[in-house]
């Protein structure tokens, strides 16, 4: 029962959070044009050997480094950076263009340049998230409980979501 209730909050807060997922999605097309410097904006962002989420890793850089857009691939741009002097691909949602002042809370995922990660993000939702939880007879406990059907979500799940849906950097 332990098990099914887990994964029943998961699935829950998962429906939840999609859309705001999928809102996050125009964001990782910013206009970036070759030349441009983007900042990094997750707390470690890894440089790839290749423009597809699958290829190897060619290096990191940590949150805000800036990073000079050497070339272009749709969502995908190649960069380089001086500290610590690296160059590899990196997908266009993993950066912003401007320097991001808040980095993401240990554990979350950043949905925008400014840093706001999901949670917080859903916030605004409160009005939404308590329908739904008085539709299905849930707690809503103010945002409480959305706060703990997050929590309740890894970032591997929303990975693998987002690989089998073909969403954001796993798009072919």
């Amino acid at each position: 029962m332990k098990t099914t209730t887990r994964t029943t909050m998961k699935t829950s807060a998962f429906i939840l959070l999609i859309p705001l997922l999928l809102a996050a999605a125009p964001a990782a097309r910013a206009a970036f044009a070759k030349g441009d410097t983007a900042y990094a904006k997750r707390l470690e962002t890894l440089l790839l050997t290749g423009p597809g989420p699958f290829a190897g890793a060619g290096g990191k850089v940590a949150f805000g480094a800036p990073l000079k857009i050497e070339e272009m691939r749709g969502s995908w741009l190649r960069v380089s950076a001086k500290k610590p002097k690296t160059a590899g691909w990196v997908y266009a949602g993993n950066v912003a263009g401007e320097k991001p002042s808040i980095p993401p809370a240990s554990g979350m995922t950043a949905d925008t340049a400014s840093g706001t990660a999901v949670a917080a993000a859903a916030r605004p939702l409160t009005r939404i998230a308590g329908d739904y939880a008085e539709k299905r007879s849930l707690d809503p406990g103010g945002d409480e409980w959305l706060t703990a059907f997050a929590a309740a979500i890894v970032e591997e799940d929303i990975i693998i979501w987002l690989i089998e849906n073909k969403k954001g950097e796993y798009q072919q």
